[in-house]
């Protein structure tokens, strides 16, 4: 059994630990803030484009440019997403086996010297560059500060390969951010552009809370959601666009754009998710410190009151002897 001593020192060890990781996930829980109020932000420009592009697909559903035409796959590139530290549980570990599953895939296919990879996050460009992939330059900055107009660079980038005929498919790996609990790994394909599919996916985000409880998060949705349809009814859309001078040279001028906010909205995904990993990370590791805390104080007071049982049984032994 240990010393009262060893015990009172791993109390104090545990306490330390827990003030660092509740002080990491109230960081955790203020940068989750900021990257939902981004993604908000975001979301007026994507929900006019969305249906912009709708209403030209609806009304020539033939018009087509160089961004949706698919080809015959010879080299890929993969876009992927992870963060740049650690303690976010299992967040940088799910992106990382995907990765690996993808390439082993398409090496069967096209050959691995035939895929480039596009890592934004140090921990997937340190884990590419080591499992000798070819790692196509450096975007650990766009974790630490999204940006636009890096989003668009690279996007630009990209387009000018898949023109140019020197990759012929694009794919994107990054966690969808759900809620503050729900965080959802995802794979697509985002040259050429399937505009159908990508006006059809799941848009469906809880940027109001940082609650992580599964009880909490339904009870806000329902209540939400019977808010938000009542404000959508008083919204009038006015779908007769006059198009000049064609269609497919507006479509032309819209497609990047759509790529644009594809990537976007993929970087604010994955940072808010990161956050809300770590969020979740610290909070069990603080709960299980407490839980520690609380076995190990049990122990001391078990190992104290030992201790002056056997003090007070030798003071009355001696007494009686004498």
């Amino acid at each position: 059994m240990p010393s009262l001593k060893e015990i009172k020192g791993r109390i104090a060890s545990v306490q330390s630990t827990r003030k660092i990781t509740s002080a990491m996930k109230m960081v955790a829980s203020s940068k989750l803030h900021h990257a939902q109020v981004a993604i908000q932000n975001m979301l007026p420009y994507e929900t006019m484009l969305e249906h912009i592009l709708k209403s030209f697909l609806a009304a020539e559903a033939e018009a087509q440019t160089i961004y949706d035409q698919e080809r015959p796959v010879k080299r890929v590139a993969l876009v992927i997403f992870s963060s740049n530290s650690s303690l976010c549980g299992g967040f940088n570990a799910n992106i990382i086996k995907l990765m690996q599953q993808t390439v082993e895939g398409l090496s069967e296919e096209i050959g691995r010297e035939n895929i480039d990879i596009y890592p934004i996050g140090r921990k997937v460009a340190e884990k590419a560059q080591k499992l000798g992939y070819n790692v196509m330059g450096n975007y650990a900055d766009m974790i630490d500060h999204p940006n636009v107009h890096q989003c668009i660079e690279m996007v630009m980038d990209l387009a000018r390969r898949f023109e140019d005929g020197e990759i012929d498919k694009v794919e994107l790996i990054y966690h969808h951010f759900k809620s503050a609990g729900s965080q959802i790994l995802t794979s697509k394909t985002f040259l050429p552009i399937d505009v159908e599919s990508e006006l059809e996916r799941d848009h469906e985000r809880d940027l109001t809370t940082n609650i992580v409880t599964k009880k909490a998060q339904d009870y806000l949705k329902k209540n939400r959601r019977k808010k938000e349809y009542k404000e959508d009814e008083t919204k009038p859309l006015n779908d007769n666009f006059i198009v000049e001078p064609d269609m497919n040279t507006v479509l032309s001028q819209l497609m990047p754009k759509m790529a644009h906010l594809m990537l976007y909205t993929a970087l604010l995904d994955s940072v808010a998710s990161e956050h809300a990993a770590r969020m979740v990370a610290m909070q069990t590791a603080t709960d299980n410190a407490d839980e520690l805390l609380r076995q190990l104080n049990l122990q001391y007071n078990k190992s104290r009151q030992q201790a002056i049982t056997s003090e007070l049984l030798d003071i009355v032994g001696g007494s009686v002897n004498n």
